[in-house]
């Protein structure tokens, strides 16, 4: 059985919830993966028209909320079990970061959510949301090492380049999303050039507060290790 971690002396951009907060999240661990396992089976059923569209050799690209929803599943588990695997927790974090805040962007800049009031559309912003602020408490049990931040850049950047800039097979592999970004075929218009900068954009920051966790773990170890001496 998995102990409750400890707390980190981290600056608010990098642990932006309370410890109450986070704390309460991982006593829940077992509802948070419900919850996550629920969001995943509904992410396969909106993307099953694209997947039949795709060639198989490109279906691990296509469904990013959902693969991002699983990985949150795995990360999880492999820590309730003791079973640690950083690339996981690290594909975890920039994944549910990313494609959470990918989706706020689009439903307020390309789909005027706040204009249109679509009850349909309130639910993707007001779930997505939920799934980028939960990447925030995985550090509690991670390590973010570098070979497994290297592991999920490379993953979430190929994801970023088949998706907007050179497609692997076919057509490009972003979602069918919105009726401003319904088809893959047409990128002649803006809101193409949204999404593809939200998502470059937030692949970087992921990538950025995952190895700024690092470093800062790291000199709060060296000074502890430094206050005993």
């Amino acid at each position: 059985m998995a102990q409750m971690p400890s707390t980190n002396d981290l600056p608010a951009y990098l642990a932006p919830f309370p410890d109450r907060v986070e704390e309460v999240a991982l006593r829940l661990a077992w509802v948070v993966v419900a919850v996550n396992l629920a969001g995943t089976v509904f992410g396969f059923w909106y993307y099953r028209f694209q997947l039949l569209n795709s060639q198989l050799i490109i279906w691990p690209a296509v469904p990013d909320s959902p693969l991002a929803t699983l990985f949150m599943v795995a990360s999880i588990v492999s820590w309730k079990v003791g079973k640690n695997r950083n690339w996981i927790h690290a594909l975890a974090f920039v994944g549910n970061l990313k494609y959470g805040f990918w989706v706020v962007v689009v439903q307020i800049a390309i789909n005027d959510v706040f204009a249109t009031g679509d009850p349909y559309h309130w639910f993707l912003l007001v779930s997505h949301l939920g799934m980028g602020l939960q990447a925030f408490i995985i550090y509690r049990y991670a390590e973010f090492t570098v070979p497994a931040v290297g592991v999920a850049t490379l993953w979430f950047s190929f994801n970023d380049v088949v998706d907007y800039f050179l497609p692997l097979v076919g057509d490009y592999h972003h979602t069918y999303f919105g009726p401003k970004l319904v088809s893959a075929g047409d990128h002649g218009v803006r809101a193409h050039d949204v999404a593809a900068a939200a998502a470059v954009g937030l692949t970087v920051l992921a990538t950025f507060l995952a190895l700024a966790i690092r470093v800062r773990r790291l000199e709060e170890k060296t000074d502890s290790q430094s206050n005993r001496r």
